[in-house]
């Protein structure tokens, strides 16, 4: 059995044994809403969930957590647990599970919306009503399905956190940013499924129009969102794709320093947006080579006092290509400073002040990109040991590089148990020697 397997079964198992019990906890201590109703919202909570939006990294979003809130109130306090955790059921198979026939995602669903689903929904039968629901307990039923939906968006992101993660490599795992952007609009849309339980429960079956106009308006600003984020992530690939178009010997090399960095990060308490930063720093630090000449790029041999020059132009010109880019902007800083030194020297943009270290993110995306450029080939230099260039980096550290970026970096790097650059080669006038053999032949 391969580890992946083993870690599929354990989450699967886990997952789902624990919703099975918890279902059968509250089969015998509350009422099972045997009504029309449930057919409905089951159905409703399936249908969107088919047509939730990647929001992040093998994270989507929908607006079921609105249905379920709505399905609680309209369940009733005896009922709204129970209720609320056996409609999600309907969305834990969707269609791309049936054509590919994947069982682990099917499995993992179903628990984890059952037991998230059964938090929010013995919240909100506190708040609802013993008796006949007035007008008068609006308010605090609103109060109560805003905190359940809360309650139902940390169980759910936890739950699939801890699922992708154990199951999935590290490495392959973006940064889940722009997480607490989401978290007003998780209350927002509980406190509205609220209202319209609330709704449906003075009015009556007449309001079912507008309960599903609002569940579908909730799925197209989910939409805009997923449709955004593909835009940048769009944007960033046309960047990378250009650079390494214009550089063969860099090809990988930004997606490599940028998995780099993350690692590196996230062993010093990096987490969401602020890590997201980093990685996207990483993605768009070389892209002021496109205003370099090919030629100089390419050279093979040592640089002239003048190409070298120019070459450095390249931190200050990543700053006027981007500026136009709005979502960059956070970002330019960090990637115009990674030619920073940590005692102040070097060079930069406005991410580069004489006599101050860089901000924390240029020097830990300063780590990265040293240590890949030693470990690849390029045009004058084949690639250095692993072992070499951790040790260039410690001997620079305090100087060129920030000491606990360095060992940040070689801890996380070792937690991988990853191999980069030459088996063998370990002396860098010799790599720089065969390199230009190697042209010369």
């Amino acid at each position: 059995m391969t580890p992946s397997l083993r870690s599929r079964l354990l989450i699967a198992g886990m997952y789902g044994l624990s919703a099975l019990a918890l279902l059968a906890v509250l089969a015998t201590q509350t009422s099972f809403p045997f009504r029309w109703e449930w057919l409905f919202f089951g159905a409703a909570f399936g249908a969107f969930q088919s047509l939730a939006v990647e929001v992040n990294d093998r994270l989507r979003a929908s607006p079921t957590v609105m249905i379920v809130m709505t399905a609680a109130v309209v369940f009733g306090r005896e009922s709204a647990a129970i209720g609320a955790a056996t409609i999600v059921i309907f969305g834990a198979i969707t269609p791309i599970d049936v054509k590919q026939r994947r069982w682990f995602q099917p499995i993992v669903n179903a628990g984890q919306f059952v037991l998230s689903a059964a938090v929010a929904g013995a919240v909100i039968s506190i708040a609802l009503p013993a008796g006949e629901f007035e007008t008068s307990d609006i308010g605090r039923v609103a109060l109560g399905t805003a905190i359940g939906a809360l309650l139902y968006g940390a169980a759910n992101l936890s739950l699939v956190t801890l699922a992708v993660r154990t199951v999935f490599r590290k490495g392959n795992l973006r940064p889940w940013a722009r997480m607490r952007s989401l978290v007003p609009s998780q209350a927002l849309m509980g406190m509205l499924g609220g209202l319209l339980g609330a709704t449906y429960l003075l009015v009556g079956p007449v309001t079912l129009p507008l309960l599903f106009t609002v569940f579908l308006v909730g799925h197209l600003a989910m939409r805009a969102v997923g449709q955004l984020r593909q835009a940048h992530e769009s944007t960033l690939g046309g960047f990378i794709k250009a650079l390494e178009a214009k550089d063969l010997y860099t090809r990988g090399h930004t997606e490599r320093v940028a998995y780099f960095s993350q690692i590196t990060a996230e062993e010093m308490g990096f987490r969401g947006d602020a890590l997201d930063r980093v990685r996207i720093a990483a993605l768009i630090h070389d892209i002021g080579k496109l205003a370099v000449p090919r030629t100089l790029i390419r050279k093979k041999g040592p640089l002239s006092e003048e190409e070298y020059q120019h070459m450095q132009e390249h931190a200050h010109l990543v700053e006027d290509i981007l500026h136009e880019v709005e979502f960059l902007a956070p970002m330019v800083e960090i990637a115009s400073g990674h030619h920073s030194r940590f005692d102040g020297g070097g060079y930069g943009g406005s991410g580069h002040r004489s006599g101050e270290p860089p901000v924390l993110e240029s020097r830990i995306l300063a780590v990265a990109d040293a240590f890949d450029a030693m470990t690849s080939t390029r045009s004058y230099r084949l690639a250095l040991t692993q072992e070499y260039a951790i040790a260039e980096l410690r001997r620079s550290a305090g100087s060129q590089f920030d000491p606990e970026c360095v060992e940040a970096f070689v801890r996380a790097l070792t937690a991988t148990g990853e191999r980069y650059g030459s088996p063998t080669l370990e002396n860098e006038d010799e790599a720089r020697r065969l390199a230009e053999e190697a042209y010369i032949a």
